[in-house]
């Protein structure tokens, strides 16, 4: 019982998403370490710990190849860098313009992709860590080649292992991403449910409200899980697991749409049906179903089959049967809500049916569309000209670039002036601090400092208590693990854990002492030049951009809107273009909600518009839902009088989302009132006894989405009032 108990502890830590990013990190620690004791030249240890650092920033996601060609682009920028900070560093006007301008053309690369971006960053921190080097000879050129040498070496001892780990576990991300896309899922259907509360006169906006945040979080696994699935499929077709798992990730997003869906205000339906239990089975079902997606993530995670059971099974018979028990009743104040909540009972039996089938990933459909839009350049020139697109003071990434090089200038005149012992730390803090935003910087540069005082306060402490150096180095190599395994999701515990790495390494060479008080003041400034930078150089306040990021949540919906309509008149098919329709449309929604919470870390004075701003998410989630609700019924209509119709309206809705949209973009006034808006909303309201049921919820949709329009139209017309 133990040694399964054991097996099961050990199988589910090897199944944790950090646990192999750790042990990669702990081999070549570890590898480093041990060549300096064995060699007896601790000095080594400092520049090849600092390399592997640098290798592992610039690490992505990618099979072993392609990890293999970054590496190399990697390998070869680092280099360069070193080199050219060993050969410029005793020619101050030089180095200081070179500085920036690398810094600028590094950042400026991150609008080629994630990939690019982190190989930039990393080279650019490398390049800080040769400065600091260089410092600590006292700027003696003499063996220039040995301190590039140690860093790059570091670097591909890391980037080896990588590769190497790539190749005989090439299928573990692609399970991480799809287990965190279930768990979000789960989460999200767990707040669905939680909107289907049978009780009257219940607030929801709370609950909506974070069902948005919750979409947000959700939409960013898929995109996440996209992007490590199609660097797996590369050009050729999936082998036979790769579509295992490519199957799943579409079901997952067949999933998220159902789960989306809105079929009638829920609180009309809680206060027609308050007598009645089937609000209570709609949750009830809801709530094992989400469940159920936790079960698959954890499925997924651990390489184990998974059982759906029987319990939602008997909760969609009971549902089934409340339903039925209801339309026996006959009662006519009922019938439109009747349907609704059958369209809804539906929708839920599709839920029901896709994740009882999730156990058998292979017997779903195989003629589906797989294909997926790779948005990396194609060409050098397609490159080129995604940067050069971005040389405008108006693009977040060419502001990002100029305030690093600004920052990085400002940050070494800074320690020429005063004289900073150990002053090139001042740069490494800085560029970790800087962020694209306000809000980014504001919880980095706290997070910092406090990560900063507690690696300072506890290797002051260890110190006095450990003096041994080689127990000392074991603490670097714990810290430097733990850096690592945090510094994504608890930076102030990254931090403290590097700034408890560096006081071990160094104190293996010198007087560890000495980096106390340097490192606490150092981190100050470069926070402080940092915070001033993304203040004063051309400030990414997120109330300046929330018309526009509206504006592209209305054009979103209409072109996803448009796309649905297609699919009603040819059938239904998840092809790439519709699929990239509804994926622009909760992207949309997803940028919305992290635009907002980026707002509300901004100054009082920038943030005066984040009320309106979440009021817009409440209505436009709301308004997706009933998208989504129209996607995921969507089917060949058989022909009918009402199809000039619902034609006519659909184009309409889509226009007039265009419309709203550009009047955001440039500025112009929004009408608050359309008497043809109302006259339509009527219209489609009024459902004839011989229209069939799918007919019924097109128009049904499209007359809920219609009614939201004069809300939207009133809040958008009080944030342009708000603006003036």
């Amino acid at each position: 019982m133990r040694t399964r108990d054991l097996r099961h502890s050990l199988r589910r830590l090897w199944a944790q998403d950090k646990f192999s990013y750790s042990l990669r990190v702990t081999i070549a620690l570890a590898g480093v370490m041990a060549v300096g004791w064995w060699w007896q030249q601790p000095n080594l240890v400092i520049p090849l710990f600092l390399g592997i650092i640098a290798s592992a920033i610039a690490e992505t996601d990618d099979s072993w190849l392609g990890r293999l060609q970054a590496l190399l682009v990697t390998l070869a920028c680092f280099a360069v860098a070193a080199v050219a900070v060993e050969l410029l560093f005793p020619y101050p006007a030089l180095f200081v313009a070179s500085m920036a301008l690398a810094a600028f053309c590094l950042v400026m690369l991150g609008a080629l992709g994630e990939r690019y971006a982190a190989i930039a960053s990393a080279t650019l921190i490398l390049s800080i860590y040769s400065m600091i080097g260089v410092d600590q000879r006292g700027g003696v050129l003499d063996e220039f080649w040995r301190e590039p040498l140690l860093l790059v070496g570091g670097a591909a001892w890391y980037g080896l292992l990588s590769v190497l780990w790539n190749a005989l576990f090439a299928h573990q991300p692609v399970q991480h991403s799809l287990a965190r896309v279930f768990e979000e899922l789960g989460r999200y259907l767990r707040l669905k449910a939680q909107l289907l509360e049978p009780v009257r006169g219940l607030d929801l906006e709370p609950r909506r409200l974070e069902l948005a945040r919750q979409n947000g979080r959700l939409v960013s696994a898929l995109n996440a899980a996209k992007e490590i699935l199609l660097h797996r499929i590369g050009n050729g077709r999936p082998g036979p697991q790769v579509s295992r798992y490519l199957k799943l990730y579409f079901m997952a997003q067949d999933i998220h749409e159902r789960a989306s869906s809105s079929h009638s205000p829920y609180h009309a339906l809680a206060d027609a049906f308050f007598h009645s239990d089937v609000m209570f089975r709609c949750q009830r079902l809801l709530g094992l179903q989400a469940r159920a997606c936790f079960q698959l993530g954890e499925a997924i995670q651990l390489r184990q089959p998974f059982d759906y059971g029987a319990d939602s099974a008997q909760a969609m018979r009971d549902l089934q049967a409340s339903l039925e028990h209801l339309r026996a009743q006959h009662n006519p104040a009922w019938r439109d809500l009747l349907r609704a909540l059958r369209a809804l009972t539906a929708n839920l039996a599709t839920l029901e049916q896709q994740l009882a089938a999730a156990n058998n990933p292979d017997a779903l459909a195989e003629d589906q569309d797989v294909s997926l839009l790779d948005r990396s350049p194609r060409s050098l020139k397609d490159a080129f000209e995604r940067v050069r697109l971005q040389l405008t003071p108006s693009s977040r990434q060419f502001r990002h670039a100029l305030r690093m090089a600004l920052a990085l200038t400002a940050g070494y005149g800074v320690l020429h002036w005063i004289h900073a012992e150990q002053g090139y730390w001042i740069l490494l803090t800085t560029v970790f601090v800087c962020q694209p935003n306000y809000g980014d910087m504001r919880r980095k540069l706290s997070q910092r400092i406090v990560g900063t005082v507690l690696g300072l306060a506890a290797g002051w402490a260890l110190f006095d208590l450990f003096p041994d150096p080689r127990l000392q180095s074991l603490f670097a190599l714990i810290a430097g693990v733990v850096f690592f395994a945090n510094r994504t999701s608890r930076y102030t515990l990254a931090t403290a854990a590097i700034t408890l790495m560096v006081l071990f390494c160094f104190n293996q060479v010198g007087n560890g002492y000495g980096l106390l008080w340097p490192r606490l003041v150092d981190t100050l400034l470069g926070s402080l030049i940092a915070a001033l930078a993304v203040f004063l150089v051309l400030p990414d306040w997120q109330s300046r951009q929330l018309p526009n990021v509206l504006a592209n949540t209305l054009s979103c919906n209409a072109r996803y809107l448009r796309q649905i309509m297609l699919q009603y008149a040819s059938g239904k098919r998840d092809d790439l273009a519709y699929r990239l329709a509804r994926r622009n449309a909760h992207n949309a929604d997803a940028a919305l909600s992290s635009s907002l919470a980026s707002m509300l870390m901004e100054p009082g004075h920038f943030r005066r518009d984040a009320d309106l701003g979440f009021r817009f998410l409440v209505l436009s989630h709301t308004l997706l839902g009933y998208l989504s609700a129209l996607g995921a019924h969507r089917a060949s209509l058989a022909a009918d009088a009402s199809d000039t119709l619902l034609l006519s309206a659909a184009e309409r809705l889509a226009a007039t989302l265009d419309s709203l949209a550009s009047n955001l973009g440039d500025a112009t006034p929004v009408a608050v009132q359309s008497d043809e808006e109302e006259a339509l909303a009527r219209k489609l309201e009024q459902l004839p006894e011989e229209l069939d049921d799918s007919h019924r919820l097109v128009q049904s949709e499209l007359a809920l989405i219609c009614r939201q329009l004069a809300p939207l139209r009133s809040l958008l017309a009080h944030v342009q009032k708000a603006r003036t």
